[in-house]
């Protein structure tokens, strides 16, 4: 069972901020937004995301973005299982362009990561974010993962259309969410 924990972790926190080496089938990427990192620390609560395999027993997840002192992002990924039980990973993210803010890569400390470094980071592009800060859309250049992030684990039906209007206008497809539940409620 820790074995298998273990092992899941290690593949959840790649898939939580994407793949690697993916191609893109759009001409254009997607585009981004520049963050304030200050602003965007704390706690993000996963609303709903594009189904991904690591993440299938995944009921309720939720990002931790602390700034460190070297301009980069300490990054601690928790999920939720549909057996009420909660697995963490912690990782590191910084700027794929040195001022630059909205793109991101992000490597994780797991076995995988420590032995195959340069593979292991995965591409996190801030979509958007209003101006408070309190919600974010966060996908990668392929369109394959999207993340639709809160402050809090529910919004208004006013503010989720308007992250899929968003999401869908930069050519995510919508249809495939899936939805943050209620652990006692999970199939």
């Amino acid at each position: 069972m820790a074995m298998r924990t273990a092992l899941m972790l290690s593949c959840m926190s790649l898939a939580l901020m994407g793949c690697v080496g993916s191609s893109d089938d759009h001409h254009t990427p997607p585009s981004t937004v520049q963050v304030d990192l200050q602003r965007y620390q704390g706690t993000w609560y996963e609303l709903a995301r594009l189904p991904m395999f690591f993440q299938r027993n995944c009921v309720q997840s939720e990002a931790h973005y602390g700034l460190r002192e070297d301009g980069r992002i300490d990054v601690i990924n928790r999920c939720m299982e549909k057996d009420g039980e909660w697995n963490e990973a912690q990782g590191v993210a910084e700027a794929q362009v040195p001022g630059k803010t909205d793109k991101l890569w992000v490597r994780f400390d797991n076995w995988f990561s420590r032995l195959a470094p340069n593979l292991t980071k995965g591409e996190y592009w801030v979509l958007y974010h209003d101006k408070d800060y309190r919600v974010a859309l966060v996908g990668h250049p392929n369109r394959e993962y999207l993340w639709l992030l809160s402050r809090t684990p529910a919004i208004t039906d006013q503010t989720r259309e308007q992250l899929l209007s968003i999401a869908r206008k930069q050519g995510y497809d919508t249809s495939e969410l899936i939805w943050r539940q209620d652990p006692a409620t999970a199939p």
